[in-house]
């Protein structure tokens, strides 16, 4: 099986979201679009996997731990938007805060619930990786979830739901604060950002951007904070003017086949910092 190939659909997903996201400013709308198109590429997946399995046991670990958490995540946290959202109070502040809270106190009790797996998903072990996330220990480690957004024992594993689940979780719970942030505070709108600034125009190219983007993900940040590259980019773009018109990762291929310098951007970055140390030294 050609898992490199999951993993750039997988990256194409992610692409498809961002593109649904800057289309559709209604929340359900978005909502409605990511659900579909994360459902069709989980039965891609499902298609794949039972016409040609996997060629080591490293790579279905890999498989159901990682690449198909990518749809999976965005899956579970639509869906839990989609019907938050079609719930919500339409009137009476008092109700609406209430609604968000009570949500917010569910997520906790899911977390306390499952802190032992949160802890081993937090600290990056490896240990139960073969019991949690390969089919053959389905007999013995029963699957924990108790929503099934897309189950079939052919293409789950015990732990892989729940990982999807505890990830989108994570997510969820940034939305519902933004969500009673806006509210306490009578911001209008579904997504109105909590800070408001103006934002620093990116005077360079957006083949610089990328270059920057997955420098910064090269140090580290991403492994930090647990974020995806279309992830970071869309955050700093909060900081930076800046509409990409590529393809972030078909960009980034196209900076690793350069003949020359494959870092163009940050080789102009260091020169410039080094000549304006040497100016302020004479």
């Amino acid at each position: 099986m050609m898992v490199m190939d999951l993993q750039v659909q997988a990256a194409i997903l992610m692409e498809e979201l961002n593109e649904i996201k800057l289309k559709n400013n209604n929340i359900l709308k978005r909502a409605f679009c990511s659900i579909e198109i994360c459902r069709n590429l989980l039965s891609s997946f499902k298609k794949e996997i039972i016409e040609n399995d996997f060629d080591s046991l490293e790579q279905e670990i890999d498989f159901f731990k990682n690449i198909k958490q990518v749809p999976l995540i965005q899956l579970i946290y639509f869906s839990e938007i989609h019907s938050l959202e079609i719930q919500f109070p339409k009137a009476d502040k008092k109700a609406q805060l209430k609604f968000l809270k009570k949500k917010i106190s569910k997520l906790n009790r899911f977390f306390l619930y499952n802190i032992d797996f949160g802890q081993y998903v937090n600290s990056k072990a490896t240990h139960f990786d073969k019991e949690y996330y390969t089919r053959d220990y389905l007999a013995s480690y029963h699957i924990t979830t108790s929503k099934f957004y897309f189950q079939d024992p052919e293409f789950c594993t015990p732990r892989d739901m729940l990982l999807g689940k505890f990830k989108a979780y994570n997510l969820l719970i940034f939305y519902l604060n933004e969500r009673l942030y806006n509210l306490k505070n009578n911001c209008k709108g579904e997504n109105v950002k909590t800070v408001s600034s103006k934002k620093i125009p990116w005077p360079f190219t957006n083949t610089d951007w990328v270059e920057f983007v997955y420098a910064l993900s090269a140090a580290g940040i991403t492994k930090q904070n647990d974020l995806s590259i279309i992830k970071l980019s869309n955050t700093l773009q909060n900081i930076f003017d800046i509409k990409l018109s590529e393809k972030i990762y078909k960009t980034y291929q196209d900076i690793k086949n350069r003949k020359n310098s494959r870092t163009l951007f940050l080789d102009l970055l260091s020169t410039s910092l080094i000549s304006e140390m040497n100016k302020s030294e004479e």
